[in-house]
C-alpha cells in the first residue's frame, strides 16, 4: 500500500490533472491519496490572524479544507473514491479502487493528533501511513527539492511541515518527497509495485 500526499499548492498547476490520472490508472488497489488544504487552508491562516480564534478551531477548519480539496480531486477524476473512515480504506483498496482520504476530526482526535499549525497534511499523511501500515509514503511538492536533503532539512526549509520529520521518525514511517514534475518516476514506481 502506498500513501500519496498531493499538496494543495498543486491546485495552481496543470500537472495536478496528470497526477490524478496517473493515480486512477496505475494506483488501483494500492494507492491512498491524502489531499492538502491548498488555498482553502491558506484562507484559514489569514482569518485566524485577523480574528485570533483558537488553534483548535483553525485545526477543525483546516480538516474541512482538506475535505474540500478531496472533493475537488474527485470532481476532476471521477474514478477516485472518497473514504472518510480509516477503517474502510483497506476494504475499498481490496475492491481495486483508488482512495482519496477525507480526514475526520474525531478520528484524528482518537489518534491524539495535536491541533497546531506545526502539523499539516504532510504529517497527517504520516499518521495515516502508520495506521494503514503502508510500505511507502510520498509527499508531492510544488517547491524545488534540493538534492541529498533529508526530511529534517526539508522541514527546516519549510518544504514539509515542522512536525513531519520527527513524526515519521517516531512512527517509523518511510517518507519520500518528490517534486510535482516527477510523475514519470512515480509512474515507474507504481508499475514496479503492482
Amino acid at each position: 500500500m502506498i500513501v500519496l500526499k498531493l499538496g494543495g499548492s498543486l491546485l495552481s498547476q496543470a500537472v495536478l490533472q496528470q497526477w490524478l490520472l496517473l493515480a486512477s490508472r496505475k494506483g488501483k488497489g494500492q494507492l491512498v491519496i491524502v489531499p492538502g488544504g491548498g488555498v482553502f487552508a491558506e484562507q484559514i491562516r489569514l482569518t485566524q490572524e485577523q480574528w485570533q480564534y483558537s488553534d483548535r478551531t483553525a485545526h477543525q477548519m483546516a480538516i474541512l479544507a482538506m475535505q474540500q480539496v478531496a472533493l475537488l480531486f474527485q470532481g476532476l477524476c471521477a474514478d477516485l473514491v472518497l473514504v472518510n473512515k480509516i477503517g474502510l480504506i483497506t476494504e475499498n483498496l481490496q475492491q481495486n479502487k483508488v482512495v482519496v482520504w477525507l480526514p475526520e476530526v474525531a478520528e484524528l482526535d482518537a489518534l491524539e493528533v495535536p491541533a497546531t499549525w506545526d502539523i499539516t497534511s504532510d504529517t497527517l499523511a504520516v499518521f495515516l501511513a502508520k495506521q494503514l501500515q503502508a510500505e511507502n509514503t510520498f509527499l508531492i511538492k510544488s517547491a524545488k527539492i534540493p538534492a541529498a536533503t533529508n526530511l529534517q532539512q526539508l522541514s527546516g526549509l519549510g518544504i514539509v511541515d515542522k512536525a513531519c520529520a520527527t513524526t515519521a521518525k517516531k512512527l517509523a514511517v518511510n517518507v519520500q518527497c518528490l517534486q510535482s514534475n516527477q510523475f514519470a518516476f512515480f509512474a515507474s514506481f507504481l508499475t514496479g509495485n503492482a
